[in-house]
């Protein structure tokens, strides 16, 4: 950035507080590199054993005070799970990939709960290829790539009732903000009225809300085993019904059950609460949400069109288009399930001359015919599983 680097200088790394020696300094042009005795600034060069230096880090000379913000990459635009094809190795991969991601921090690595997953976050198909064939031939470690699984929600969109026997009796309802509080429902021929003994209110970390209410009167079931019914119910919203996937945006009022003097206690109380939502949840006229994103696509003018089509046959939704820096841009909401090889189509599509961003907008109902597959392919699972 400033002055002129030579060969055997010791610099101070702004970051880490810790010295490094220059010992020799190389120009390189692929594979070939070139010693020589100084770097004039705005040159590009390289240089070999530091001991604790990353990416991103400035290192000064004497009497310089310099610190460069750290550089903000392009967030990823192309996904894969991996895993080990020897799953003994896994963990070894894990090292590998922390070390690689030091190396190049466009490179993304995540252990997701929520889908069970390794993914790995990249700039385009080629970029998760190099990492790939690094992991093969430089760690000797065999790895897959495949499809990462989507973070799909549930939740339902109408009121249930669902009693475990002898145990909990609950009602569903969808929940939205600012709801009121509720007063009677009628299933059939019976009438049940709510009586607020207590309520919760509880932000999940996926999304969305439980609200959790105790109308139990006449000490059917003891306050004391509330704390246990709503863990049961929470276990069971951290695997949905329909696809295991996270529900939210549900209100529950348990209104009736039964204690045993002797055998009640706070496991049969969370069983009982679990199995009642999960029966309650699927009479409850169940849904999938489905993450949309907002998509922005700079292309040629004329391009545009070809690009356009494409999206509309990933279920995008066009929202806009207007002309920026020589370039058409182009707007639309799309579901994360139909970006999977995006990057690598609008290469194809435009010569390589376009470029896209997205960013996550919202969660939305899938229509009917992909909700029956996701169902059908999560029931086989779970058979194939047992």
């Amino acid at each position: 950035m400033s002055g002129t680097l030579h060969e055997g200088d010791d610099l101070l790394n702004a970051d880490r507080g810790s010295r490094e020696r220059m010992a020799q300094i190389f120009v390189c042009a692929g594979a070939n590199r070139e010693k020589v005795e100084q770097l004039e600034a705005g040159d590009i060069g390289c240089t070999v054993k530091l001991k604790d230096v990353r990416t991103g880090n400035t290192l000064n000379g004497k009497d310089c005070e310099n610190r460069f913000n750290f550089i903000k990459y392009p967030n990823p635009k192309y996904t894969r799970a991996i895993k080990a094809v020897n799953e003994a190795d896994t963990e070894k991969m894990m090292a590998a990939l922390n070390r690689m991601r030091q190396e190049d921090p466009t490179w993304e690595v995540e252990q997701s709960k929520e889908l069970r997953q390794i993914l790995v976050h990249g700039q385009g198909e080629f970029h998760l290829r190099t990492l790939k064939w690094r992991l093969e031939n430089l760690d000797k470690i065999a790895v897959e790539f495949y499809e990462q699984r989507i973070p799909y929600r549930e939740t339902i969109t109408k009121a249930a009732g669902a009693g475990q026997f002898g145990e909990v009796h609950l009602i569903v309802e969808p929940y939205s903000d600012g709801m009121p509080d509720p007063t009677v429902y009628k299933f059939g021929n019976q009438e049940i009225r709510i009586a607020m003994k207590g309520k919760e209110e509880i932000p999940l970390e996926w999304g969305g809300k439980l609200v959790f209410i105790n109308s139990v009167v006449g000490g059917a079931i003891d306050t004391r085993f509330m704390p246990a019914i709503l863990k049961g119910i929470m276990s069971r919203m951290e695997q949905g019904p329909l696809t295991g996937s996270y529900a939210r945006d549900v209100r529950v009022i348990v209104y009736d059950g039964k204690m045993h003097p002797v055998d009640s206690n706070e496991v049969s109380f969370m069983l009982a609460g679990r199995n009642a939502f999960s029966q309650a949840f699927k009479e409850a006229g169940p849904k999938i949400l489905e993450p949309i994103y907002d998509v922005e696509v700079f292309v040629p003018a004329e391009k545009m069109g070809d690009v356009m089509s494409d999206l509309q046959g990933r279920r995008g939704m066009i929202v806009g288009m207007s002309s920026e820096n020589g370039y058409e841009k182009l707007q639309a909401k799309v579901p994360l399930k139909e970006m999977s090889s995006y990057s690598t189509t609008l290469s194809s599509l435009t010569g390589g001359r376009a470029s896209f961003i997205m960013k996550f907008a919202s969660y939305e109902l899938v229509p009917g015919d992909i909700q029956n597959k996701l169902v059908e392919a999560f029931e086989k699972e779970q058979e194939e599983d047992k």
